[in-house]
């Protein structure tokens, strides 16, 4: 009986990390970090809508997934003939909120503050994450948006797929969903990038993230 519980507990946690791996979007190509993308004198310049503006995250276990969100706190970017061409956004690490468990669950709280805490993210320490623009190009008839992501104290250099419409005086950038390998940027917690004794108690490296900038043209 025991035997047979553990076998099926174990095809369950199979099935789900296969699921849950099959569901995740493609890593974001991933480099070391690279000189920012300059502004021309012909370009025109747009200013963030913070408050229309947000990440969306998503991460993995064995045993299923947590979302939430990340607030952009400001930005700026130009644009040139349709074409994003430089540009820079600030990201508040501590408005991090989780949107899988009730607001007034208490397993809300703790999993925020642990996000938080020095075993992620260590906010206290590292308050903001920043994008800088580096390329932006065409690549078989999709728009790529690369940049040097800041997080922690670690910068590496992201390409990540985007559509970029203008309607008037308002520009929106929005990203595919993508995932970047934490362990790249030194956020450690349970990842087996950093120990191997874990078993099927790891937290997988892939966190997947989808953003939505909405900007205005500065007056």
């Amino acid at each position: 009986m025991t035997k047979t519980f553990l076998k099926f507990a174990g095809i369950t946690i199979l099935a789900l990390a296969l699921t849950n791996c099959k569901d995740k979007a493609k890593e974001a190509e991933t480099t070391v970090a690279e000189e920012t993308a300059e502004t021309t004198a012909v370009s025109t310049k747009y200013l963030v809508d913070a408050g229309n503006s947000t990440i969306k995250w998503k991460g993995f276990k064995p045993t299923g997934t947590h979302t939430g969100t990340i607030a952009i706190e400001n930005g700026v970017f130009t644009m040139n003939d349709n074409a994003i061409e430089s540009g820079s956004f600030l990201i508040d690490m501590g408005s991090i909120t989780v949107t899988d468990i009730p607001a007034e669950d208490e397993g809300n709280a703790k999993l925020t503050g642990h996000l938080k805490s020095d075993d992620f993210f260590h906010v206290e320490q590292y308050p903001s994450s920043a994008f800088e623009v580096t390329a932006f190009e065409m690549q078989d008839g999709k728009a790529m948006l690369s940049g040097n992501l800041k997080m922690k104290d670690v910068e590496n250099n992201v390409t990540i797929p985007v559509n970029v419409s203008e309607n008037g005086d308002t520009v929106t950038i929005t990203s595919e969903a993508f995932t970047i390998d934490r362990s790249k940027w030194n956020v450690k917690f349970k990842s087996k990038s950093f120990f191997d004794d874990l078993g099927d108690k790891f937290i997988n490296d892939d966190i997947e993230l989808q953003i939505s900038v909405t900007a205005n043209k500065k007056a």
